[in-house]
């Protein structure tokens, strides 16, 4: 994709173990392995996956919140992780972070005005309207009262707090938001209204989304493409109705038929895939394919020969000897 925004390649994030009175390194934790990941302005991309899987240590590595083992992250042509901390600063204006807890991501010290506006600040920005008017303004855009400039977080509701995650991640009008689960914090009732205030500032401001989600209807409801991982690695990439209409990856299959349906008449067509036992240990991941302890389709050469990322023409990539849902498997499994 020549035109991304962001273009993340062989991203690889290794924590070390390290035990007794030496600290010696007993292991490494493969936290995020080999991810390939585009991005096109104005798009969402959307990363699921269980808990533990990589998916929120990838958004921080894209943000340069850490520091990769190895790989590459472009953005807007530039390559993040060759630059400094003090050549990296002037980009930081364009790369912006939505936490997932609007309860501790905000300093319970500071009122609303000081948060937002601390972005202007340290950057060194001077709005011509000043600081002050710029700060109300973003709690407009965002849905808030901008007379609310004095008031301390502990004064607002969680879906108020996260609005003002929002503004604040807006202030310097950035190019890409990574939002950590923006909304796995709130109340469902809330969540609706989070999500279409994003959809909005995307539609007004032209913003390139990376959203990291569990849950799937969030996910389907706000995403152009997906990216399913697993074990730190990308089992599954592809625009988001043909994963969910004609999932790949037998994780990716499970995943979709674990997803609650709401619609009693729609429950009939689907059936449950089962997944036994847990998730292996990044700190010693199967040999193979890392998902043939659990997956009911493997296979001798999956216990011993790890799968590539392989994409068809229409960009729908499964990291599987044995995908599903392609000419001569199986029917595909109802979408939820």
């Amino acid at each position: 994709m020549t035109d991304s925004v962001l273009s993340v390649r062989g991203l690889t994030k290794h924590f070390p173990v390290r035990r007794g009175l030496m600290r010696r390194q007993i292991g490494l934790v493969r936290a995020v392995d080999a991810v390939h990941i585009e991005v096109a302005p104005r798009e969402t991309f959307g990363l699921v996956g269980e808990s533990g899987c990589g998916k929120s240590t990838t958004a921080r590595l894209i943000s340069r919140l850490l520091e990769p083992t190895s790989g590459q992250v472009w953005f807007d042509g530039r390559e993040l992780t060759a630059l400094s901390n003090r050549r990296m600063r002037p980009l930081r204006r364009e790369i912006a972070m939505i936490f997932q807890d609007p309860y501790s991501s905000l300093n319970p010290r500071h009122t609303v005005g000081t948060i937002v506006g601390t972005p202007l600040r340290v950057s060194g920005s001077r709005p011509p309207q000043g600081r002050r008017a710029a700060v109300r303004e973003l709690l407009e855009l965002v849905g808030l009262n901008p007379e609310h400039y004095n008031r301390y977080p502990h004064e607002f509701s969680g879906g108020q707090r996260q609005r003002i995650g929002i503004a604040r991640a807006l202030a310097l009008r950035p190019k890409l938001v990574v939002a950590d689960e923006p909304v796995a914090a709130l109340d469902v009732s809330i969540q609706a209204q989070v999500l279409n205030l994003l959809s909005d500032l995307q539609a007004e401001l032209g913003l390139a989304y990376v959203l990291i989600a569990h849950d799937l209807a969030v996910v389907r409801h706000m995403c152009d493409r997906i990216g399913v991982m697993y074990l730190g690695r990308l089992v599954e990439v592809g625009p988001a109705a043909q994963v969910y209409a004609r999932p790949r990856h037998p994780y990716t299959v499970a995943l979709l038929s674990a997803a609650p349906q709401p619609d009693p008449a729609r429950r009939g067509g689907r059936h449950r895939v089962p997944l036994t036992g847990e998730p292996p240990s990044p700190l010693a991941p199967p040999p193979g394919c890392p998902f043939h302890p659990r997956c009911p389709h493997a296979e001798q050469i999956c216990r011993s020969l790890r799968p590539e990322l392989v994409a068809d023409a229409g960009g729908h990539a499964a990291a599987c000897h044995f995908p599903r849902n392609t000419p001569g498997s199986p029917a595909p499994v109802p979408a939820p």
